[in-house]
């Protein structure tokens, strides 16, 4: 019990220098959208990830930028990234997306900004008469538990966006297959009425012939007749 409650403080000492923000946003064509963090201590780790969900070659570009408008990373036609750096200076960082590559695709995109202030003050608490072996091998432990988290969060992650991403191809082709079928079965039907036409001029035509032949042979007839008279 009291471990589970050592345990429970170290976390929450944790978590209390830890922020993160998860959004998921869509952008339309020829758009940018910028998002901010605050860094209020220098040194501090910030953590960047995002996928593209659905929407053209599942790709865009972006750009992270600091306090002092200086470019940190950016790059074009990503499809995902997973990323931390330090921050150097204490200010607000900007987290561009761009689609303005895009002339009518629209891109759903799913991020992650997360700020870690890494702080001394979060230690496990001591108790009297336990051994620093006792307690180092609890905090690592935790911290094993920790980056076993991390793991399975950015599998999850990973399977979410392989998700999303098949449904989109599998929805697209859906799409092509049921135009491919309406515009065939709209050229069986002209092909099917181009064959009755052409056969009914065919049959036209020959009836056509014999009845030409048929006054043909009577007005011949009609003038042998009149010769023998």
């Amino acid at each position: 019990m009291r471990t589970y409650l050592a345990l429970t403080g170290l976390l929450a000492c944790f978590f209390s220098y830890a922020s993160a923000t998860a959004l998921t946003y869509k952008l339309v064509a020829n758009e940018k959208a910028c998002f901010f963090s605050n860094v209020e201590q220098q040194g501090s780790k910030i953590a960047f990830y995002f996928a593209v969900q659905s929407g053209g070659s599942f790709d865009i570009d972006y750009s992270v930028i600091g306090p002092d408008e200086k470019v940190i990373m950016e790059n074009s036609k990503e499809r995902q990234l997973d990323s931390v750096f330090t921050a150097k200076v204490t200010g607000e960082y900007s987290f561009c997306f761009n689609n303005e590559m895009s002339t009518f695709a629209e891109k759903m995109v799913d991020f992650e900004i997360a700020v870690e202030n890494e702080s001394p003050s979060a230690l496990l608490p001591s108790k009297q008469g336990t051994s620093p072996e006792q307690t180092s091998a609890l905090e690592e432990s935790i911290m094993k538990v920790s980056r076993d988290l991390s793991t399975i969060n950015r599998n999850q992650k990973y399977f979410r966006t392989r998700e999303n991403r098949n449904f989109s191809t599998v929805k697209s082709t859906e799409s092509r297959i049921f135009n491919f079928s309406v515009v065939e079965s709209g050229l069986m039907v002209c092909m099917a009425g181009l064959q009755v036409f052409i056969v009914r001029y065919f049959f036209q035509g020959a009836r056509k012939g014999k009845s030409r032949v048929a006054n043909l042979s009577e007005d011949r007839g009609a003038d042998v007749s009149l010769g023998y008279v």
